[in-house]
């Protein structure tokens, strides 16, 4: 092995040579006096302190002992040392700050540096009380504190870390932040000079560009935000006084505005909790870090005391914001706050009154037994619920609901406490109605089991049976009608508090009843008859309405039979409130007078005038009955009759909605539902008075999805009032055609057996289906937001049901999505960030079109980006108000991804042969991409930013082997070849991203070929190497390259590719061409083949 032993000779000489050549004089240590054995006792301490916390105690009494020496009775630390070592405060000061100094270098990843700190703080705390003990013992009635060794010393590390804060090395910024506020925290006083040089020093420090600095820097001012002297918010003399006043203003917009999570954490934490800064706090429960959010639910308010001393309006915000939350943890943390903490204040006042109690009796364990978490209360958990406002909260929807199936589901001991007797019925109000409802939901919906309690039969040991219940549902049902007519009057000031409590009592009990097993005859027959008698009252609220007609559906039965009952019941139920409303003098016209009428479309008698606008109907009403002469003389009589009429309608087209909302027969089968549509729909549709028109509309919409003919008949009314009608119709009637389309499919592609009239009904269905996709267009152009996100959801639901399948519409949708000025409409917004990745992963076809339409959408971005740049001529504004570009085209390459799309891993599985579907998205976008850079419009000419893109794009493509056909490599590859010819690649990443690609093309057709010729691909065939050309990493190393040169060898290269295999191309990363034998070209020729050169 002599050649290594002289290659390293000479490498060593080498070394040394430059070493000496560049060798650079030794950094001069600044004199730090004689080694003592002072500085050896304390440097020993620190050395300690680093090394565990365990043992910081120990060592704290160790320092102090040294400090005590030092201080108040000098004396030599070792005997047997020279008589003139004797050290005094200063020494030791000195020693000690020299300790800290060499903490500042170490880096925040390192946990000594943090140990030492921590060591620091807590001599310091300890020290400083037996000072102020030895000062106190010498001069008990002094009323100042006195100066102290310690305090000395604070002062004189405090001092020499002060420029240490505005050091230019971030270490040394950091450690001297994080010594300063922690001996802040530490200890309970400081000097008032002091005081104010660090508040000013770390106020600077909360706008560090290192988010490590920030954090210690409000560490320190957390503590000293409280203690802003008033006298300084007056003085405004110099600009330093400017800075330190209003600490606690600055700090509160840090917390808003920081973007370091632990930061805003950390004052979150940190901050006093007083009355002005509490809001400040609260709004943290929207933060967007979770771990922020979770320490408001879970530190924050636990600590903050009653929960009765929030406004109701937070309370309310806290629970939905913290129930809602996308993170689990925040839902756990707001759960047990809501059970575990609100329920213990509100159980605290009979708590302290039994621990009063129990302290006169059995003295003091029966206090520490009250001190405990309380008992179940029922008046406790009526009190909770009161404070939250359960009236408003526990509506459908509500928080309230929420928040108690969280509370059933954690508090097992409220489970078995609660009980239903008779007396508890007696007398409900909404607190003690929803303690029930909710707990005969938990019980019924939930879990079978729940802390080994079978809650089926929990529920039917505690509830009532049906016909019991009956009973006092009816009577909760007459108190709420006798509330309504008292409040009708006008009497009483609290009837009108009365009939909301009551209506909310009777909604609570017949949620309950629909959750009741009517297996029981009579109890069925009990509820039917109520359910029956209830919706013939033409004072019952709307909500309590739909429950009514929802509990009479399902004790009807859930046959054919019973759905025909049901109609019936209805019907007569609508006909006994319009005679109730109108009066005797009506009682002729009632709405089965005309049962014989014929099963008709609401088209004819649509008035256009009357879908033009939604105000002034009722004045053009009006005017035509007084030019009838139907308008009575008295006109006080005269509008008491058309509100009647039209309360009336409103009420019977109400319960006729809520029937249809829970029918699903054929409507031409049922008798009842045809005169319904008839006599009450159609009339409703024609009216003028615009609540009366979209609420008949509503009911006819849910009419064609029980009959197709009639939804054939009336799809063209409803594109009619989306063009004309007012944004309120144009919403109802999108979503009423994307009802009808997803439930009538065949509207769409309506085929006939007659040959004589498929052609008609083929021209038909075209045309209807250009009529639904303008109005698609136009609802997502609206300046409307309510309008443009029903049209982007109906929209979404038929894409995805691939009723609608237009190139134009999706990429209408994707501009739609990242179009600046739908920045404000988070419906839209949210709407299509689920609709799009699960319209593309879903199928492969979908992925294709989103493929073609990804390039239009980038170029049509490009120009909204430069018109919106034109406009505010600020980029950073134009930043925040639209998404980047190059957001979206990785937002696209995701959306095409082939690896994500539904079936590609069963595709793509070695196993799996022929062709992969899904697969070939990618190579689809490649040739776009590729024809938006060689077409009309050269890449020269394309906008710096949008060509920036689709090369990026180019370059993070996924093309999967055996993904696509050879006809589609071929294309590809000559896209790539014009793309080279063109010199669209203006720069050395874009060439490397072209060189790169079409090498991976290359490797494909080479498999590809391989694979027609019947070979098993390049790595099984046996070739030798007789020609070596440069490889791709010799390539990416050259910054220019000629494009000659490029052209040349991508000509040739893609003609022995194409020479029926005759050459294989590029086979590896080295470029090497293979050229095969005599026998495999004897081989080629039995087979008969032609073999053709495609010109590129």
């Amino acid at each position: 092995m002599p050649g290594r032993v002289t290659r390293g000779t000479r490498s060593s000489a080498l070394s040394l040579k430059s070493a000496g050549r560049t060798s650079s004089p030794i950094t001069d240590i600044p004199d730090e006096g004689d080694d003592t054995s002072l500085r050896r006792s304390i440097c020993t301490i620190f050395a300690e302190s680093q090394k565990s916390v365990t043992r910081h105690s120990k060592l704290c009494f160790a320092l102090r002992k040294v400090q005590e020496q030092c201080c108040y009775e000098p004396v030599t630390l070792k005997k047997g040392k020279r008589a003139e070592e004797e050290f005094d405060e200063d020494d030791f000061n000195k020693e000690t700050v020299r300790c800290v100094l060499r903490v500042l270098p170490v880096k925040k990843a390192e946990p000594a540096g943090d140990r030492v700190i921590r060591f620091l703080g807590t001599f310091l705390n300890a020290a400083s009380g037996k000072d102020n003990e030895i000062a106190d013992q010498g001069d008990p009635d002094a009323t100042s504190l006195p100066e102290t060794p310690t305090s000395r010393l604070t002062t004189q590390v405090l001092q020499e870390l002060l420029p240490k804060m505005n050091a230019k090395d971030k270490n040394i910024r950091f450690r001297a932040t994080q010594i300063t506020s922690h001996i802040i925290n530490s200890l309970d006083t400081l000097d008032d000079t002091l005081f104010h040089k660090l508040r000013l020093a770390l106020l600077k420090r909360i706008h560090d560009k290192e988010a490590m600095v920030r954090l210690q820097a409000v560490y320190g001012l957390g503590r000293l935000a409280a203690e802003v002297d008033d006298d300084e918010k007056d003085d405004d003399s110099d600009s330093d006084n400017e800075v330190g006043t209003g600490v606690l203003e600055k700090l509160l917009n840090v917390l808003q505005n920081d973007p370091a999570a632990e930061v805003r954490r950390n004052l979150l934490l940190n901050l006093p909790l007083t009355k002005e800064v509490l809001p400040y706090l609260l709004e943290r429960a929207r933060d967007a870090d979770a771990s922020t959010r979770r320490a408001l639910y879970a530190r924050l308010l636990p600590a903050l005391g009653d929960f009765r001393h929030l406004s109701l309006t937070h309370r309310e915000k806290l629970l939905r914001w913290g129930l809602r939350d996308r993170d689990e943890n925040v839902r756990n943390a707001t759960a047990r706050l809501f059970r575990e903490r609100w329920i213990e204040d509100c159980a605290a006042l009979p708590a302290a009154q039994t621990a009063e109690q129990a302290e006169g009796e059995d003295g003091q364990a029966q206090k520490a037994a009250a001190n405990q978490a309380a008992e179940p209360s029922l008046d406790a958990l009526l009190e909770l619920l009161e404070r939250i406002d359960v009236v408003n909260s526990g509506t459908e929807g509500g928080i309230a609901l929420t928040a108690m199936q969280e509370f059933w589901a954690g508090r097992p001991d409220y489970l078995d406490y609660v009980s239903f007797p008779d007396h508890f019925w007696d007398d409900l109000n909404p607190e003690l109605a929803f303690v029930a409802r909710t707990f005969n939901d938990f019980c019924r919906q939930g879990n079978k089991e729940v802390h080994h309690r079978d809650l089926n039969a929990l529920v039917e040991e505690k509830l009532p049976e049906v016909t019991k219940f009956g009973f006092f549902l009816e009577r909760e049902l007459n108190k709420l009608i006798e509330h309504m007519r008292e409040a009708a009057t006008g009497e009483d000031a609290d009837a009108e508090e009365d009939s909301a409590q009551s209506e909310f009592v009777v909604e609570q009990l017949l949620h309950m009843a629909l959750t009741f097993d009517y297996s029981d005859e009579v109890g069925r027959r009990k509820m039917f008859g109520l359910m029956r008698e209830a919706l013939a009252i033409a004072d019952l609220p709307e909500e309590a309405t739909r429950l009514v007609v929802e509990v009479l559906r399902m004790v009807c039965g859930e046959d054919n039979k019973g759905e025909r009952q049901f109609c019936g019941i209805v019907l007569e139920a609508i006909a006994e409130v319009h005679d109730t409303i109108m009066g005797e003098n009506a009682a002729g016209d009632d709405i089965s007078s005309n049962v014989d009428e014929s099963f008709h479309s609401a088209t004819s008698f649509v008035d256009e005038d009357a879908i033009d606008g939604a105000t002034g109907g009722s004045e053009r009403a009006r005017k035509s009955k007084k030019a009838k002469g139907t308008m009575p003389e008295d006109a006080a009589e005269a509008e008491e009759a058309y509100i009647r009429e039209i309360m009336v309608n409103m009420k019977c087209l109400h319960i006729a909605l809520c029937m249809l909302q829970n029918v699903g027969g054929d409507l031409e089968d049922d008798a009842n539902l045809v005169t319904m549509l008839n006599n009450l729909v159609v009339p409703a549709v024609r009216s003028q008075e615009a609540p009366i028109r979209e609420r008949g509309l509503l009911c006819l919409g849910l009419c064609c999805l029980l009959g197709k003919n009639l939804a054939q008949e009336n799809l063209t009314l409803f594109l009619h009032c989306f063009a004309k009608g007012h944004p309120t119709l144009q919403v109802i009637a999108l979503q009423i055609i994307a009802d009808i389309l997803i439930t009538h499919p065949s509207l769409l592609a309506e085929s006939s057996i007659d040959n004589t009239t498929a052609t008609e009904q083929q021209q038909d269905a075209n045309q209807l289906t250009k009529q639904i996709i303008k109005a698609f267009q136009k609802a997502l152009k609206s300046d409307d937001p309510a309008v443009q996100s029903t049209g982007a959801t109906a929209l979404s639901k038929a894409m995805l049901s691939r009723l609608i399948t237009n190139e134009d519409l999706l990429k209408q949708l994707v501009i739609t999505y990242f179009d600046p000025e739908t920045n404000s409409n988070a419906q839209l917004r949210q709407s299509l960030s689920y609709f799009l990745p699960v319209y593309c992963h879903s199928r492969a076809g979908n992925a294709k079109l989103m493929a073609t339409v990804a390039v239009p959408v980038i170029a049509k971005l490009a120009t909204l980006r430069d018109a919106l740049l034109d406009d505010l001529d600020a980029d950073d504004e134009a930043g925040d108000t639209m998404v980047k570009l190059s957001v979206v085209g990785q937002m696209l390459l995701d959306w095409t991804d082939p690896r994500k799309m539904v079936g590609f891993a069963e595709s793509a599985a070695p196993e799996a042969a022929g062709i992969n579907a899904a697969g070939d998205t990618h190579f689809l976008l490649a040739a776009h991409v590729l024809e938006r850079l060689t077409g009309p419009t050269k890449a020269g000419q394309l906008e710096k930013e949008e060509r920036k893109v689709l090369f990026s794009m180019l370059g993070k493509l996924h093309l999967p082997a055996g993904a696509c056909e050879a006809d589609t490599l071929a294309h590809v590859l000559t896209l790539v070849q014009e793309a080279f010819d063109a010199k669209v690649a203006g720069d050395a990443t874009s060439r490397n991203v072209l060189t790169k690609l079409r090498d991976a093309l290359l490797k494909l057709m080479n498999a590809v070929t391989a694979l027609e010729r019947g070979g098993g691909g390049a790595e099984e065939t046996v070739v030798e190497s007789t020609e070596v050309q440069h490889g791709a990493e010799e390539e990416e190393i050259e910054e220019e390259v000629e494009e000659d040169e490029d052209l040349t060898v991508m000509q040739r290269t893609l003609r022995d590719t194409t020479l029926g295999g005759t050459t294989m191309g590029v086979p590896d990363g080295e470029g090497t061409r293979v050229v095969l034998g005599v026998e495999d070209s004897e081989m080629m020729d039995v087979d008969g083949e032609e073999y053709t050169t495609t010109e590129l």
